[in-house]
């Protein structure tokens, strides 16, 4: 796999890595982005456009439609990235992809988000522990998630590794594991739902 097809960064940048299978991406997905930037003091966001999820029953839309709208849906927001990485490495496990992009890019601070929805199944993913050792990881509250994320057992096993909402701007700096809960405006809309309605 070739760097040059691969996002920039310069080097000592803070970026955010976004996983998810955007089927179809709505206003969630960006508000968190734009949240992620604002209160973790990133300096990009990435979304890593799934190939597929392993947790959902149905597959989603082809790679290619996907990152299309998802580019659509960006084309205002400049440091936020949209990439197919996961299908170039040919990874399909979070703990592998992390593992290779950072050994693409050693000189990157980067930091895992995702929403109270996802961090509350964390536990299920394989290797999730290996997830949490290799990056900090910001958890953004969702409609109804909030008491299943902080109560789950990834949030139990990783209690001492929590940082206070305060200290949320230099979570890209620590070492992890770390992970931080940021409340945001409640954004109600999902994919799942976008999916229904169509």
């Amino acid at each position: 796999m070739m760097r040059h097809s691969l996002p920039f960064a310069p080097p000592g940048s803070r970026v955010g890595l976004f996983g998810g299978s955007f089927d179809p991406v709505h206003r969630g997905h960006l508000q968190l982005s734009h949240e992620a930037l604002r209160r973790l003091q990133l300096d990009r966001v990435w979304w890593l456009v799934s190939p597929g999820n392993p947790l959902k029953p149905h597959g989603p839309a082809p790679l290619a439609e996907r990152m299309a709208r998802a580019r659509t849906a960006l084309r205002d927001h400049p440091r936020v990235t949209v990439t197919g990485v996961e299908a170039r490495l040919r990874t399909r496990i979070t703990a592998d992809t992390l593992a290779q992009v950072q050994r693409l890019y050693p000189r990157l601070r980067f930091v895992w988000l995702m929403g109270a929805d996802s961090f509350a199944t964390l536990h299920r993913w394989y290797r999730w522990h290996e997830v949490a050792a290799r990056v900090p990881i910001a958890v953004f509250a969702r409609p109804g998630e909030r008491l299943s994320a902080l109560c789950s057992p990834a949030a139990r096993a990783l209690a001492r590794d929590r940082l206070a909402p305060p200290r949320a701007p230099a979570l890209a700096r620590h070492a992890p594991p770390r992970w931080c809960f940021v409340t945001m405006p409640m954004q109600v809309q999902s994919s799942t739902e976008l999916r229904d309605r169509g």
